[in-house]
Formats: structure tokens, C-alpha cells, sequence
């Protein structure tokens, strides 16, 4: 069997970092880490080729004399699917897809040959055993969510690293938490699944057996979804290995806001070499975080405990949205001015958009407010459902907190308000020096000399140098950050 394994194109978004990766000559930030594992559980003798889209183009001719094209993608990549499938159409190629976008919306896939529903653990064999047998279905459904015990490591082999900034294993899947808009339960499962800590050392090996030095993304719903196996086991055991080897990743993970109500949590994830999280905020508004069921963000003060993670040594990327019901038109300035006092220099602002199947989206249809497909993109300025306080006044609120945060008085102010709160527990920046020079100097050019905000860039520079001289690599990178999300904000 000869198969060929797609990734379709993502458009320009906000976390597609673009812009930021020319400075690096990288050509996506991450791999197809749900393929590559798919790859690792085929058979030995079907001879497999990956065409990730983000890097490579598609061509007819990788089409030629394949027996199967197999599609993973999420809904933002749809467009870029419909691409794909009609391509097979034209040649006969006969097609196989999994991944989110297909649970969710198979009925909007007919012409696909096989869909693979759920998890790849729990179905893939099934249809492998009919295939082989001549019997393989339409459809196949789980049972339940696998066991990650099952789960090979990634065929690595089938791509090019040096094409990428980061690498990405995944440790777990599902969140305790159910929000209200978030597809997690639904796709993952509310009881967190892990691997077990050997399992995970195991992939980290085998990256670094490759030659990987540089970021690793664990790309799991919620890393501290489980904190007593993690800071008990597996955290101390990432410790031990990050230090026998001189700490060749920088790693960074998503987690809830109640990693900061936990100190020895903190110091294990910084003493790892964490040196980022991604927190989803989402709003300021106590009504609007009861209205969607954040309950783990309710009564407290958000703002300490942004600042409680800084201290611990790890920044803070935050996922912040507008278009409650519950939202007063005071939500747009109480977001700019929470993200500008907390230091969050990456900071997602989106638009409230309901995914298919979730609670939300369930509400709302039966409210009759659903008018369009889920497209994947919550930083664009379309939503598909009829907000309370008017569209009009919904995307007008949401361009004045992105031209407002993302300007660069306002940008850079940021980054130096991050940089006096962190507290790098270690100052171990892996980035090969070669990527750092590089960025630099291209900095200098496209910032410092050709950009209208130029002058921000040197008065950045220069006050990292005098005040906090060991974060200037840092503080570079952030600087080239705030030019993609410049570049990306959605057009008014």
C-alpha cells in the first residue's frame, strides 16, 4: 500500500506566527504531531510520504500512483480540505480523514472515501483489519476514549525539523473543566488521560537523539489537568532528565489559571525548564465567566495570579474573548487595561464563536442565533452566531482593544512591564545561537531601521541592556512577536 499523509494549509492567524518566523527562515511553527503519530500506527509495509502544507506545496504529482491519501485537519483548516479533496477528485485518488474537523462535521465529508472518527487509538485498527480484508467501511466510530499507554511515538522520520521552529509531543488529553464554548470534553473527555512518564521521556529522547535543540511544545488540553501524578512523578522526572542532558528544550504547555494556587507545582514546571504557559482569561467580567462556566477563574484575583506565574519564572500568554451575553459595553476598555497592568505581551483577543457539538453551540441553536458554520478562527472579525449587544458593536469593540494593545507605544510598554515582573528561574534560552544572531540582525533591519515604530524597538533594546541584560534574547524575540501580531490583526 502506498499512502500519502496531507496536513492542509492554515490561513494567517494570530498563533500561525508568519511574520515572526522569516526572521528564523522556519516555515510553520509546529509539525503535524496528530499525523505523524496516525503514520507510526500504519503498517510496516505500506510506504508512506507526508506532505505538511504549511511547508511544502501539494502538487498532482505527489498524487501519482498513491493508493490512499490520508487527511488530518482541524476546522480552520477547512478551506484548505475542500483544496485537497477536490484534487483526489480530479485524479481518483481515494481518501481517508480524521481529526477534529471530521468529528465534528463528518456529515459535511460524504464524498470521503473512509472517515476515521474520534480518536486514532480507538478506531484506526478496526478499519485497518476490514481494510486488509476487503471490508472497510464508510465510517468509523469510537467507543469511549483509548488508553494513551497505546500511543507509538511520532514517525519523525517523515519530516524535515529544520523546517520548523518548535517541536511538540503531548503527555495528555480532556480537562476537568467544561466551559461552556470549549470543544475539549467533547472531542478529549473531561477525566485527563496521561501517558505514562516513560512513555513521554521516551519521545523527548528520541527528539533529542535527532539533534533537536530548541522550544517543545506539549500540546496537551490542559498539562496540570492532573497535578498530583505530575508533581509526584512525572514533573521530577523531566527535572532529572533536563539536567543530565544540559537542558536542550525549552518547554512550553497550556494550563488553567489555578497552576498559580499551587507554589510547588510552579517551582517543579520552572525547575523543567517551562519558560511559557498559555492561560485561557477569556474576560474580566465575573457574570460573563458564571455565563460560560469558568468557574476556576471566578473570585479571585486574576491579575495576582498572572503575576504569581511571572514571578515563578514563566511567561504568560493569554487567551482572552469578547461577545458574552453577559458583557456590558465597559468590557472592551477593561480588557485593554487588565492585559496592559498584567504584563501579558502575547495576548489572543477573539470573537465568542460557538464550535459545533459544544454546549454553547446547542444553547444558542436552540435560540435560533446560530447563522453560519464554525469556521476555527476566533481572531477574524466574523462570528457565527448573533451576539446580545449587536455585531455592529461587537467587532467595533474588538478592533479598539487590537489597535489599542498592539500598537506599538502600547506593545512595547508591555514587554517592558513583563520584563521587571519575570523571574527566570533559569536563564537557559536553547535556541541554537545561530537562529539568535539571525533574528537579531534581521531585527535591526526590519525593526530598527525600516519599520514606522522604530524608535520603540532601540528605546526597548537599550533599557533591556541597562535594566535586565540577561532577558535581551528575550526581549528581541518578543519584539519580533509584536511585528507578526501587527502584521496579522484582522482587517477593520
Amino acid at each position: 500500500m502506498k499512502a500519502l499523509l496531507v496536513y492542509p494549509e492554515y490561513p494567517e492567524t494570530f498563533w500561525s506566527l508568519r511574520h515572526a518566523l522569516k526572521f528564523v527562515s522556519k516555515k510553520a511553527a509546529f509539525p503535524p504531531l496528530g499525523l505523524l503519530t496516525v503514520a507510526s500506527m500504519l503498517p510496516s509495509s505500506w510506504d508512506l510520504k507526508l506532505v505538511d502544507m504549511n511547508v511544502d506545496p501539494l502538487s498532482e504529482k505527489d498524487l501519482q500512483s498513491v493508493d490512499y491519501v490520508l487527511i488530518s485537519a482541524m476546522d480552520i483548516q477547512r478551506e484548505s480540505v475542500l483544496e485537497v479533496l477536490e484534487l483526489c477528485r480530479r485524479n481518483g485518488t481515494k481518501t481517508i480523514a480524521g481529526g477534529p474537523l471530521f468529528t465534528t462535521s463528518y456529515g459535511d465529508f460524504d464524498d470521503i472515501d473512509h472517515l476515521i472518527i474520534g480518536e486514532a487509538e480507538a478506531t484506526l485498527k478496526t478499519f485497518l483489519d476490514d481494510l486488509g480484508n476487503g471490508k472497510a467501511n464508510h465510517m468509523y466510530s469510537p467507543e469511549g476514549f483509548p488508553d494513551l499507554s497505546r500511543t507509538p511515538i511520532p514517525a519523525w522520520d517523515l519530516i524535515d525539523m529544520r523546517k520548523y521552529s518548535s517541536m511538540n509531543v503531548q503527555y495528555s488529553r480532556g480537562c476537568p473543566f467544561d466551559c461552556e464554548f470549549c470543544d475539549i470534553v467533547l472531542l478529549n473527555g473531561r477525566v485527563p488521560r496521561t501517558k505514562t512518564t516513560s512513555q513521554l521521556l521516551l519521545e523527548m529522547d528520541t527528539l533529542y537523539e535527532k539533534g533537536w535543540r530548541g522550544g517543545v511544545f506539549i500540546v496537551d488540553d490542559n498539562f496540570i489537568g492532573s497535578k498530583s501524578k505530575l508533581k509526584q512523578d512525572t514533573l521530577p522526572a523531566i527535572c532529572r532528565w533536563m539536567e543530565d542532558r544540559e537542558y536542550p528544550f525549552s518547554l512550553n504547555t497550556e494550563v488553567s489559571i489555578d497552576l498559580s494556587d499551587d507554589e510547588e507545582l510552579m517551582k517543579l514546571m520552572a525547575e523543567a525548564n517551562f519558560s511559557t504557559v498559555f492561560v485561557g482569561i477569556e474576560t474580566t467580567s465575573e457574570d460573563s465567566l458564571a455565563e460560560c462556566g469558568k468557574f476556576q477563574n471566578r473570585n479571585r484575583d486574576m491579575l495576582d495570579s498572572v503575576k504569581k506565574i511571572q514571578k515563578s519564572g514563566m511567561q504568560v500568554q493569554g487567551g482572552f474573548i469578547v461577545g458574552f451575553d453577559s458583557d456590558l459595553p465597559s468590557v472592551f476598555e477593561d480588557l485593554i487595561g487588565f492585559i496592559q497592568e498584567s504584563g501579558i505581551v502575547t495576548a489572543m483577543v477573539g470573537l465568542l464563536t460557538a464550535p459545533t457539538g459544544t454546549r454553547l453551540f446547542k444553547r444558542l441553536k436552540s435560540e435560533n442565533r446560530i447563522v453560519s458554520d464554525f469556521s476555527g478562527n476566533n481572531t477574524g472579525s466574523l462570528t457565527n452566531f448573533v451576539p446580545k449587544m449587536g455585531f455592529g458593536n461587537l467587532v467595533e469593540g474588538y478592533h479598539k482593544i487590537l489597535n489599542s494593545i498592539y500598537s506599538d507605544r502600547s506593545y512595547y510598554k508591555r514587554v517592558k512591564t513583563f520584563l521587571k515582573s519575570y523571574r527566570p528561574v533559569l536563564s537557559r534560552r536553547v535556541r541554537p545561537a545561530s537562529e539568535n544572531l539571525k533574528a537579531f540582525f534581521r531585527s535591526i533591519w526590519v525593526l530598527g531601521i525600516k519599520e514606522r515604530g522604530r524608535s520603540y524597538y532601540w528605546k526597548l533594546l537599550l533599557w533591556t541592556l541597562l535594566r535586565r541584560p540577561r532577558l535581551f534574547p528575550l526581549s528581541v524575540e518578543l519584539a519580533i512577536y509584536g511585528f507578526h501580531f501587527r502584521k496579522a490583526l484582522p482587517d477593520t
